[in-house]
Protein backbone atom coordinates (compact mmCIF):
# COMPACT_ATOMS: atom_id res chain seq x y z
CA UNK A 1 0.00 0.00 0.00
CA UNK A 2 1.33 3.09 -0.87
CA UNK A 3 1.71 5.43 2.15
CA UNK A 4 -0.90 8.44 0.03
CA UNK A 5 -3.53 5.98 0.50
CA UNK A 6 -3.38 5.11 4.33
CA UNK A 7 -3.17 9.10 5.05
CA UNK A 8 -6.38 10.95 6.29
CA UNK A 9 -7.76 13.35 3.59
CA UNK A 10 -7.66 16.74 5.12
CA UNK A 11 -11.15 17.39 4.53
CA UNK A 12 -11.55 13.81 7.02
CA UNK A 13 -9.48 15.10 9.57
CA UNK A 14 -11.51 18.38 9.75
CA UNK A 15 -15.00 16.99 10.01
CA UNK A 16 -15.68 16.89 13.32
CA UNK A 17 -15.20 20.51 13.28
CA UNK A 18 -18.62 21.28 12.38
CA UNK A 19 -19.95 18.84 15.09
CA UNK A 20 -22.21 20.95 17.20
CA UNK A 21 -19.32 20.97 20.04
CA UNK A 22 -16.61 22.35 18.31
CA UNK A 23 -18.76 24.94 16.95
CA UNK A 24 -19.76 26.04 20.75
CA UNK A 25 -16.16 25.81 21.34
CA UNK A 26 -15.02 27.91 19.04
CA UNK A 27 -17.66 30.73 19.81
CA UNK A 28 -16.23 30.18 23.17
CA UNK A 29 -12.82 31.01 21.94
CA UNK A 30 -14.03 33.93 19.77
CA UNK A 31 -16.17 35.12 22.68
CA UNK A 32 -12.99 35.38 24.52
CA UNK A 33 -10.88 36.89 22.70
CA UNK A 34 -13.13 40.07 21.64
CA UNK A 35 -13.79 40.08 25.25
CA UNK A 36 -10.07 40.12 25.72
CA UNK A 37 -9.54 43.33 23.93
CA UNK A 38 -11.52 45.22 26.44
CA UNK A 39 -9.98 44.33 29.20
CA UNK A 40 -7.35 46.84 30.42
CA UNK A 41 -3.74 46.17 31.14
CA UNK A 42 -3.17 47.46 34.24
CA UNK A 43 -3.94 45.29 37.72
CA UNK A 44 -5.63 43.96 38.79
CA UNK A 45 -6.89 42.72 35.25
CA UNK A 46 -3.44 42.27 33.19
CA UNK A 47 -3.24 38.83 34.49
CA UNK A 48 -6.83 37.88 33.35
CA UNK A 49 -6.17 38.73 29.74
CA UNK A 50 -3.78 35.63 29.37
CA UNK A 51 -5.77 33.32 32.13
CA UNK A 52 -8.25 33.76 30.04
CA UNK A 53 -7.00 32.98 26.18
CA UNK A 54 -5.56 30.02 27.87
CA UNK A 55 -8.51 28.81 28.69
CA UNK A 56 -10.69 29.21 26.05
CA UNK A 57 -6.96 27.46 24.00
CA UNK A 58 -7.06 24.30 26.15
CA UNK A 59 -11.32 24.12 25.46
CA UNK A 60 -10.58 23.81 21.90
CA UNK A 61 -6.99 22.29 22.27
CA UNK A 62 -8.34 19.19 24.32
CA UNK A 63 -11.44 18.61 22.74
CA UNK A 64 -9.53 18.05 18.96
CA UNK A 65 -7.21 15.72 21.27
CA UNK A 66 -9.42 13.69 22.44
CA UNK A 67 -11.11 13.30 19.03
CA UNK A 68 -7.97 11.91 18.07
CA UNK A 69 -7.75 9.11 20.58
CA UNK A 70 -10.24 6.28 20.34
CA UNK A 71 -8.78 5.03 23.97
CA UNK A 72 -11.41 6.25 27.16
CA UNK A 73 -8.64 6.66 29.46
CA UNK A 74 -7.17 9.56 27.31
CA UNK A 75 -10.62 10.64 26.05
CA UNK A 76 -11.79 11.20 29.87
CA UNK A 77 -8.55 13.27 30.43
CA UNK A 78 -8.66 15.39 28.00
CA UNK A 79 -12.55 15.91 29.21
CA UNK A 80 -11.56 16.64 32.49
CA UNK A 81 -8.76 19.68 31.41
CA UNK A 82 -11.73 20.94 29.22
CA UNK A 83 -14.25 21.34 32.38
CA UNK A 84 -11.80 22.44 34.66
CA UNK A 85 -11.04 25.29 31.80
CA UNK A 86 -14.75 26.27 31.24
CA UNK A 87 -14.81 26.30 34.92
CA UNK A 88 -11.73 28.64 35.25
CA UNK A 89 -13.54 30.79 32.49
CA UNK A 90 -16.47 31.48 34.84
CA UNK A 91 -14.15 31.66 37.74
CA UNK A 92 -12.22 34.70 35.84
CA UNK A 93 -15.77 36.08 34.79
CA UNK A 94 -17.00 36.38 38.30
CA UNK A 95 -13.66 37.83 39.09
CA UNK A 96 -13.50 40.86 36.62
CA UNK A 97 -17.48 41.66 37.74
CA UNK A 98 -15.64 41.65 41.46
CA UNK A 99 -12.79 43.98 40.64
CA UNK A 100 -15.60 46.44 38.68
CA UNK A 101 -14.58 45.78 35.37
CA UNK A 102 -16.27 48.49 32.66
CA UNK A 103 -17.51 46.02 30.31
CA UNK A 104 -18.90 43.40 32.56
CA UNK A 105 -22.05 42.66 30.95
CA UNK A 106 -20.44 41.14 28.13
CA UNK A 107 -18.91 38.28 30.31
CA UNK A 108 -22.33 37.13 30.80
CA UNK A 109 -22.45 35.94 27.21
CA UNK A 110 -19.46 33.79 27.73
CA UNK A 111 -21.53 32.14 30.66
CA UNK A 112 -24.26 31.54 28.38
CA UNK A 113 -22.06 29.92 25.40
CA UNK A 114 -20.23 27.72 28.46
CA UNK A 115 -23.30 26.92 29.90
CA UNK A 116 -24.71 25.34 26.02
CA UNK A 117 -21.11 24.28 26.04
CA UNK A 118 -21.59 22.03 29.08
CA UNK A 119 -24.74 20.43 27.44
CA UNK A 120 -22.91 19.20 24.14
CA UNK A 121 -20.25 17.91 26.27
CA UNK A 122 -22.42 15.83 28.45
CA UNK A 123 -23.61 13.94 25.30
CA UNK A 124 -20.06 14.00 23.79
CA UNK A 125 -18.62 12.20 26.82
CA UNK A 126 -21.78 9.73 27.32
CA UNK A 127 -20.64 8.76 23.40
CA UNK A 128 -17.28 7.67 24.54
CA UNK A 129 -16.49 3.52 24.62
CA UNK A 130 -15.50 3.37 28.05
CA UNK A 131 -13.96 -0.48 27.05
CA UNK A 132 -11.39 0.72 24.43
CA UNK A 133 -8.97 1.18 27.29
CA UNK A 134 -5.58 0.35 28.53
CA UNK A 135 -5.54 0.09 32.35
CA UNK A 136 -5.35 3.36 33.67
CA UNK A 137 -2.57 2.98 36.62
CA UNK A 138 -3.26 5.86 38.52
CA UNK A 139 -6.85 4.63 38.56
CA UNK A 140 -8.41 7.92 37.79
CA UNK A 141 -9.78 7.01 34.16
CA UNK A 142 -10.86 3.10 34.20
CA UNK A 143 -13.79 1.63 33.35
CA UNK A 144 -16.88 0.25 36.19
CA UNK A 145 -14.67 -2.56 38.06
CA UNK A 146 -11.72 -2.26 36.63
CA UNK A 147 -8.63 -1.03 39.16
CA UNK A 148 -5.22 0.17 38.47
CA UNK A 149 -3.87 -3.73 39.60
CA UNK A 150 -5.43 -5.39 36.61
CA UNK A 151 -4.02 -6.77 33.44
CA UNK A 152 -4.31 -4.97 30.89
CA UNK A 153 -6.74 -6.83 28.44
CA UNK A 154 -4.75 -6.49 25.10
CA UNK A 155 -1.52 -6.39 27.23
CA UNK A 156 -0.71 -3.09 26.58
CA UNK A 157 0.46 -1.69 30.00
Amino acid sequence: MRIEENMERPEDSFANLQDPIHVKAREILDLTDQIVELIPDEEPFGHYKSWMNECALTICSKLAGADGVDLYDIKMENATLIRKAARELLTICSGLKMFDFKESDYLQLIRDAIDEFRILFIAWVKAFDQWDYIVDSWGLFNPPGVDPEDEDPDGDS
